[in-house]
């Protein structure tokens, strides 16, 4: 990590990241691509191809697992050198948002995945007995969450209350107080917005949910726009780029998994 860069390159970094993320266009192709294969081909040029760097064909979901968690956690090691140095705790600890369910997974007694015994985060823990796993926690990057491990449902929240502590401090009391005014620096804002995604994704019927995902994209993208040169801009950034990390998971997890099945 380097010791900090400044709102001004962070929102250019931003911008220009944000400008190169795939469209509607690239979307439909690949959701309309059927065959594993053919599917790395048409996303290699795409602006989605970073993220399958390392993925070749035939389908190996362990090596999906691992080449998009590498990837993301590289995002966000990217996105954390752009900011100034007060606000990089709090954006290095959004790497382990997508691992949330697989820890609440581990904490509930689960078995571990076999690609998670080569990951460089976690191998601790995969090779950990139940029994051992909160002591692992604890003694590692994500020992915040060790508090929590006997009560697996409480792992988000545990989660939520490290990333207000690495805030700066004013920035922790605007993100932990909802409803907030449209003038705030943004930071607010998203937490509320994601909180109401949130509320209603647990509302929505069980199915697709490709609408709320994009309704969530559109509210991101005017908020980004709405609170230039304010640090919100890298954690809003974080929040797209999280979004596309699932719904390409869930694509390449699809043909790996269920090849007959392919975009249907």
């Amino acid at each position: 990590m380097i010791d900090g860069g400044s709102l001004d390159y962070a929102q250019a970094r931003v911008h220009a990241r944000q400008g190169r993320r795939a469209d509607d266009a690239t979307w439909q192709r690949v959701e309309t691509t059927r065959d594993y294969a053919a599917l790395l081909a048409v996303l290699r040029p795409s602006a989605l191809g970073p993220w399958i760097s390392g993925l070749a064909a035939p389908a190996d979901a362990r090596q999906i697992e691992a080449v998009l968690r590498a990837h993301w956690r590289a995002t966000v090691t990217e996105t954390v050198a752009w900011m100034p140095p007060g606000w990089q705790p709090a954006l290095a600890w959004c790497a382990l948002l997508p691992e949330l369910p697989l820890l609440q997974h581990l904490a509930r007694g689960g078995a571990a995945p076999v690609w998670l015994a080569a990951d460089p985060v976690w191998r601790p823990l995969a090779a950990a007995l139940p029994a051992e796993r909160a002591a692992v926690l604890a003694a590692g990057p994500a020992a915040a969450l060790a508090a929590a491990w006997s009560a697996p449902d409480t792992l988000p929240q545990a989660w939520w209350a490290e990333w207000l502590r690495r805030l700066p401090a004013a920035a922790a009391r605007a993100a932990s107080t909802t409803g907030t005014a449209d003038g705030d620096d943004g930071l607010g804002s998203l937490v509320d917005l994601l909180r109401a995604h949130g509320r209603d994704f647990a509302a929505a019927p069980p199915g697709p949910a490709g609408l709320l995902r994009r309704t969530l994209q559109g509210r991101l993208v005017r908020l980004l726009h709405r609170v230039a040169l304010q640090p919100a801009v890298a954690f809003i950034h974080l929040a797209l780029c999280a979004l596309d990390f699932e719904r390409l998971r869930g694509e390449l997890l699809v043909r790996a998994l269920f090849p007959r099945a392919g975009a249907a």
